[in-house]
Order: structure tokens, then sequence, then C-alpha cells
């Protein structure tokens, strides 16, 4: 009754909490996870048409369900955002054509659609799809089950969809074609052949701390190649971890904990007013029972083999008496305590089967048609074949057996007893090692050879995880906080990790929508924090994460657009330098006109390559060299090239012969070839030259 009056004194008080705590709920959906506005009620915008964020998030939802817990949140997204801007590009050329699904087609697709024909709330006494069954069911579905309904006209919609898609693509292959002409070019690219000799001089011959490259160069190569080097919003960051770990002293604690648990134990009853002995481990009279209430993992009741057992202490719980105990013992991330609950001597046995099937026998393929004595028969000629040479067993069983470990040549593996059908299970299990005999069971004849046999235990472990304690846990709180303090006031993220032998991690060029950073999985709250516009370059903030804590610092930020010199230097500088090169090497032989002086001057010699063709344009023992085979079919028999800047180096060359291919009296097979290549292209070039000249206004980041 005080605790009510007290209550009762301070009710205006609580409801100004609650009230305020409501406010500050509802103006939190206003913001996303980084604290940002958001600004937007669409996820996206395509070509001019909304998509929504609450029919976003209803998709992301049914994906996550559908994948399953080990689907991230932005993975889901980023799946279902694939898919609506796929419907929405193309559903404006759906529109634009006026392509749609008529009642007739939409009956024959839902008639036809495994997952609404094979319901069989929608089947009549036939067992076949009744579109009328369907249709009332529809009905009643819309006033008495909304969720059935919805689920059904969204498999509708995505039947819709899909008819859609095929018929737009269709459409698309009807008019792809390849011609005569483009059959025959492809003839002349891979069946002309023309011989060369040719020098070439490596771009490695002039080593590359000869070739000095300015920035103003690189920039001036960027913007001449403006669609090449276009980049995303992206941020660098640098962090370091906490990892949240048990310390020795919490080590010791649960190995002691776990130990305490061997023994009986006394407590005091409160209902008796007198002690009880409560059982340990060592006495429990049910171990399911008590590993339900102590373990940290449930027991486990299958036999198992010594193989099964952890390697490092098998041979000693193994060996154990029935009843006894080992332990405590610490086996990866858990100290333990097993008993030894059950032995069975030769409790699991390994064998091999050639089953000879007859009409009739369970499970006989219908391609089986011998009578039950023709079975017999043969099944006792093939035991005699294995009785002669039982190493033979494998190779018979693959060609003879009925049965599905043929592959495997009739090995079944190990199993216990009462795993196979009475008789089989009797000779396996009452026959030593390497019997071999005829069995007789309702699936046919079966020739059996005992291959091992195996002692099996069952084992009770008490297990208890090795995991930090709330004191470790707090001190490691306390470490990561002042890290981010002394940071911050440090100025100099990096040498103040280095004072305190920390390990700095880098992660640079992160983009506005990725979610995994160097060894830290799904870290969208750090990323969203890194891409909000109030966070600035040099801020420090500390996260918590899965295992612990991340002090992270932005050190970098990239905007959208036309890439840095910087950025962008690692690509261009390989490139800058060949041209240099190519051009140093040519200045330096301009007089050499004939390719033996040419080799002799670069101390290298004259090599020859026969049958190139542009269709494979590799020069063997060079590389593949497009430009130079190129300008071999561009030059007449017996003339020499200009220099060539080639992939590997400059390359001069003399054309010893070309040889045309034959004509052919028609070119419609290699026309075909032509027409199937660019059909299996077709949908997915269609639709990326779509996408890519669509007007798109991308969301996710600010909801995600």
């Amino acid at each position: 009754m005080a605790i009510l009056g007290k209550i009762r004194q301070r009710s205006i008080f609580l409801i100004l909490v609650i009230g305020l705590a409501l406010f500050a709920f509802v103006i939190s959906g206003v913001f996303d996870n980084s604290g940002s506005v958001s600004t937007s009620p669409n996820v996206a915008t395509v070509n001019g048409e909304d998509i929504s964020i609450a029919e976003f998030r209803g998709e992301v939802d049914a994906a996550q369900r559908r994948y399953g817990a080990n689907m991230s949140s932005t993975q889901a997204a980023n799946i279902v955002w694939n898919q609506k801007i796929r419907q929405a590009v193309l559903n404006g050329q759906f529109d634009e054509l006026g392509l749609d699904i008529g009642k007739d087609q939409l009956s024959d697709l839902i008639t036809n659609n495994p997952g609404f024909a094979s319901n069989p709330e929608f089947q009549n006494e036939a067992g076949l799809f009744d579109i009328n069954k369907y249709i009332d069911y529809l009905k009643d579905a819309k006033v008495n089950n909304v969720q059935a309904y919805n689920f059904y006209k969204q498999q509708e919609d995505y039947a819709v969809a899909a008819a859609k898609e095929q018929m737009y693509f269709n459409l698309i292959r009807a008019g792809v074609g390849g011609t005569f002409k483009d059959g025959e070019l492809e003839y002349r690219l891979e069946n002309d052949k023309v011989d060369i000799s040719f020098v070439q001089i490596p771009y490695s011959s002039i080593a590359d701390s000869t070739v000095q490259i300015t920035k103003g160069e690189i920039k001036k190569y960027i913007e001449s190649h403006q669609d090449d080097f276009q980049v995303e919003d992206a941020r660098d960051l640098q962090f370091v971890v906490f990892e949240d770990k048990a310390s020795k002293e919490d080590e010791v604690n649960i190995e002691a904990d776990i130990t305490a648990l061997l023994d009986d134990t006394v407590e005091y009853n409160d209902v008796s007013k007198l002690n009880d002995s409560i059982p340990g481990f060592k006495n429990a009279a049910d171990v399911d029972e008590f590993l339900a209430k102590h373990s940290d993992v449930k027991y486990d009741s299958i036999f198992k083999a010594k193989k099964d057992l952890p390697a490092v202490f098998a041979d000693s719980i193994f060996n154990l008496e029935k009843g006894a105990i080992y332990g405590p013992y610490r086996d990866g991330e858990y100290f333990k305590l097993t008993k030894m609950i059950d032995k069975k001597a030769e409790g699991s046995v390994k064998a091999s089967h050639i089953l000879v099937a007859y009409k009739g026998a369970t499970r006989a393929a219908e391609t089986v048609t011998r009578t039950k004595e023709e079975a017999e028969a043969r099944a006792k000629e093939l035991l005699a074949e294995v009785k002669g040479d039982v190493e033979k067993f494998a190779d018979v069983a693959r060609a003879n057996s009925d049965g599905p470990s043929k592959s495997q040549g009739g090995d079944l593996g190990y199993f216990e007893e009462g795993a196979m059908v009475k008789d089989f299970n009797d000779f396996v299990f009452g026959n030593a090692v390497g019997a071999v005999d005829l069995v007789e069971t309702e699936f046919g004849f079966h020739v059996i050879k005992v291959d091992d046999k195996q002692d099996i235990v069952r084992v009770a472990t008490l297990a208890k995880e090795v995991e930090s304690s709330e004191k470790t846990q707090n001190a490691l709180f306390n470490t990561a906080s002042k890290f981010e303090i002394a940071a911050g006031e440090t100025g100099d993220f990096g040498e103040t990790a280095k004072t305190s032998n920390y390990n700095v991690r880098r992660a640079d060029n992160v983009k506005e929508l990725d979610e995994n950073l160097p060894g830290m999985q799904s870290q969208r709250g750090i990323v969203q924090w890194a891409f909000n516009p109030e966070t600035k370059i040099g801020d420090i903030k500390r996260f918590q994460v899965n295992g612990g804590y991340a002090v992270v610092q932005v050190t970098g930020a990239t905007e959208a657009g036309l890439s840095s010199v910087e950025d962008a230097s690692a690509r261009v500088l390989p490139i800058l330098k060949k041209q240099k090169k190519a051009k140093m090497i040519m200045d330096k032989n301009a007089d050499a006109i004939e390719l033996t002086a040419l080799a002799t001057a670069n101390n290298t010699t004259v090599r020859t390559a026969s049958a190139l063709n542009m269709k494979n344009p590799t020069i063997p023992g060079a590389t593949r060299e497009p430009k130079v085979v190129g300008a071999a079919f561009g030059l007449g028999q017996g003339t020499v090239s200009d220099f060539i800047e080639g992939e590997a180096g400059v390359y001069k060359i003399a054309v010893n012969r070309v040889e045309k291919a034959p004509d052919l009296p028609s070119y419609a097979a290699y026309a075909n070839t032509v027409k199937g290549n660019l059909k299996s292209r077709a949908n997915n070039a269609a639709y990326n030259a779509l996408k890519d000249a669509a007007d798109i206004e991308d969301n996710r980041a600010e909801f995600y």
C-alpha cells in the first residue's frame, strides 16, 4: 500500500515522463539511423515515377523472411532495389508500347503456374486446377482472409510482370538478326590468315624511374577521358577495434563455476524450512534436464564413434568408464565436463551392398522387369563373382546394383543398429568384418559385404561458454571511451593509437550504401555517420559493434564527379608511362627501317608468327596484340610497317604471306552463329541500355 501511495503522489510527474517519452519516440521516426532528416517519402524516383518507402520496406521485410536470418536488411534492400528499378524501367516501356496481359492470358498464366496449380484449394475432384475455384477462393479471401488475398494477388502481379517481360524481350529478339554479310565477316575474321616477321621492343626495356609523369599530365588525361573516371561519393576511414573477450580472471572464474557444478550442493528450502540436497553433474539422475538448466550447449544423446569426439580429448573421453567424468577441459570457446552415459561395442557398422531388384519389389524402378526368380539367380552370380575377388566389390556394384548407392560402389557408410530393415540389419550386426553373403529383403536380393565396425559411446557434455564478465565489459567500455577522448584532444588519431599500442585499420573509398568494413560485418551505422552532412573530415566517434567497440575517424571525402588526380593516378600512370616509353623507343629507332637492323640495335631477334587471325589476335610467344594483327591484315604481302604501339611493346612487322580463305557458297551457318550470339545478349544489353538512359533518383541511404 505504501508503494501505491508513492505512485499516486508522483502521478503527474509520471504522466509527464511517459508523455515526453512518447513524443521522443514519434519524433525519432522522422530521423534515420544516422540522425539526418529524411526529406523524401520515396526511396526512389524512376523517370518521374515514385517508389514509396512504405511499399519498399514491405518488400524488404518479405525478402528477409524469405531468405532467412543470414541476410541483413541492407542486402535485402539491395535485392529489392534491383527488382523495383527493373520493374519501373520496363513498365515505362510497356506503357509506351501499350503492352498488357488480357483476361484470357492471365487465366492461362495462373493455370500453368505450379504455385497455383499445385494448391489443393484450387483443384477439382480429378486433382486438376480449376480457375473458377481459384476465383471463388479470392472472392472469399478478400473478405475473410486479407493476408491470403494480398499474397495471391502479389503472385498474380509477379506472373503478369514476368509474362510482360517475356513478350517485350521476344519483340526485341525478333528484331535481332545476322545477315549473310555479317556471316561472311565472321567467317573472314576467323579463317583469313596472315604470316608475319616482327621485332618487339618491350616497354619493360625502359626503366620506370626514367619516365617522369607530372600531375598536370595526369589531370589532362582524366579530363580527356571523363567517362572512364567518374566516381561516386566516398569516404576514407581509419579505426581501432576494441575486442570484447574474456580476461584471464574471467576464464579462471568460468572454470571454477563449471567445476562447482560437479558435486552436490545444499540449499535452504523456504517452504519446508529444511536443507535440500541438490544433485550435481556426477549424480544427476536426468542429465537432459540438468544440462538444459546449467549448460550453454544442449544435450546430444546420439551415439558417437571416437572420431566424432573432440580430437585432442577423444582418447581420454572414449576410455572413460560408464558414469565417469572427464574435465574440466578447454575446447575452443568453452570449458567442458564430459560424462560417459553408455557404450556399445561394435555399435556402428560400415557395409556395402549390391541390390538386385525385381518387378513388384518395394521401390523398384519402373525400368526393372526381371522376375523374382531371375533376380535371385542374378544375385547368386554376382555373389560368386565378388567372393572370388572381394576387391572387385565396388566395381561390380557400380555396374550392376539397382540401389541408390550404386554410384558410390554400393558403400552405405556407417549406421547404427535398427537403421536398416531387419534381415539386412541382422546380417551386418551378426557377422564379422569381411563377411560377404546374400540376403533377401522387401527391396530385392542384396549381396552384402561388412566393411568395418566401430565401438560407439553416448556422452553428456556440460559446457560453459568463455565470455567476458560485466566487469571486463565495463573496463572495455572505459578503455574505448578514453581512446576516443584522447584521440580527439590530441588531434592525431594514429599517434594516439601508436602510444597505446593499438592496431589502426583503414577502410578507403567506402561508398554511401556499403555496409561492411575490413574485419567488421554489417556496419551501416558507421557508414551512415561518415556520410552525415554534419560529419566532417577529422571527426571521431565510438560505436558499439558485434564483439566490442570501434573508434572511427573520417580521414577523407570524395565527392561524386570526376576523379581527383591522386585517386586516379594508380590507373593513369601506367597508361602515360607506356605512351612515353613508346615515343622514346620510336624516337631512338627512327632510322631503323629494316627488321634486322632494328633487332640488332635493340639486342633482340627477328621472330615469326604464322596463321594469325583477327578473331583471336594473339601472337605466339608475345601476347594478345589486336593492333598489331589488325595492322598486318591492312598491309599488303611483302610490306614492312611503321612502328606500332602494342600492348606489350613497340612492334615493327613485315607481312610474309596473306592467305584469304576460299569463298563459301553460303554464309548462312556463320550468319546463324552471329544471330544466336546477338540474341543471347539482347535481353541484358537492352535492359542495361534502358537503365543507363533512365533518370533514377536513389534515396536508399536516407532509410538504410
